[in-house]
C-alpha cells in the first residue's frame, strides 16, 4: 500500500471514528443521562451539560423553522460532506488528511441527528461564571471546528507541498521574457 492511500484510510478510519463516538456520546446524554428530562448536569464550575435542540446549524443560524428547511439543511450540509470527502481524497499530506477528516466526521455526526431528529443534539456548555466564549456545542461541532483550524493553519503556515516534478529530477525554468 502506498503512503497516500494509507494516509487517505487513516483519513476515512478517523471520520468514521469521530462520527461512532460523537453518536455513542449523543446516545448516552439523551438515553442513560436522561439529560433531556433533568435540563441541566453541573459537573465542574466551567463545564455543565445542558440540553440543547439547535435547528440551525452553526452557532444557530439559518434556523429550519419548517419541514422543508429542515430537508433543504439536510441536504445543503450532505453536499458539503460530499465535497469535503472528495476533498480528502485527492489530498495526498496526512495534516490535510486529518483535519478534513475531523471535518467530515463531525458534520456526518450532525447530518443524522438533523435527518432521523429534525435538531441537532448540543450539551457540552463550557462557561466562567456567566460569560461563554462558545455557545454549547456538541463532539462533532467540537472536531468541526478542530478540523477548520488545523485547515487553515496548514494553508497559512506550512509550506511543505507535495512536489513530485521536482523529485529526482532537475527543475525546469520557465522563461519570463527578462533574460538577455
Amino acid at each position: 500500500m502506498t503512503p497516500v492511500k494509507r494516509n487517505r484510510l487513516i483519513g476515512l478510519a478517523l471520520a468514521f471514528a469521530i462520527f461512532a463516538v460523537d453518536q455513542l456520546v449523543k446516545w448516552y446524554v439523551s438515553g442513560p443521562l436522561q439529560l433531556r428530562q433533568r435540563g441541566l448536569i453541573e459537573l465542574i464550575p466551567f463545564f455543565d451539560l445542558r440540553w440543547t435542540e439547535n435547528y440551525g446549524v452553526s452557532m444557530g443560524m439559518f434556523e429550519a423553522t419548517s419541514m422543508e428547511m429542515r430537508w433543504v439543511l439536510v441536504l445543503v450540509t450532505a453536499a458539503i460532506a460530499g465535497v469535503v470527502t472528495i476533498w480528502m481524497l485527492r489530498e495526498k499530506l496526512i495534516g490535510d488528511i486529518l483535519g478534513l477528516s475531523l471535518i467530515l466526521g463531525g458534520a456526518l455526526g450532525n447530518i443524522k441527528d438533523r435527518y432521523e431528529l429534525g435538531y441537532v443534539i448540543d450539551y457540552a456548555d463550557l462557561h466562567f461564571g456567566d460569560f461563554r466564549p462558545f455557545f454549547i456545542f456538541n463532539l462533532a461541532d467540537a472536531a468541526i471546528t478542530i478540523g477548520v483550524v488545523i485547515i487553515l493553519a496548514r494553508a497559512f503556515f506550512v509550506s511543505e507541498k507535495d512536489d513530485t516534478s521536482a523529485k529526482g529530477k532537475p527543475s525546469q525554468a520557465v522563461p519570463t521574457g527578462t533574460e538577455n
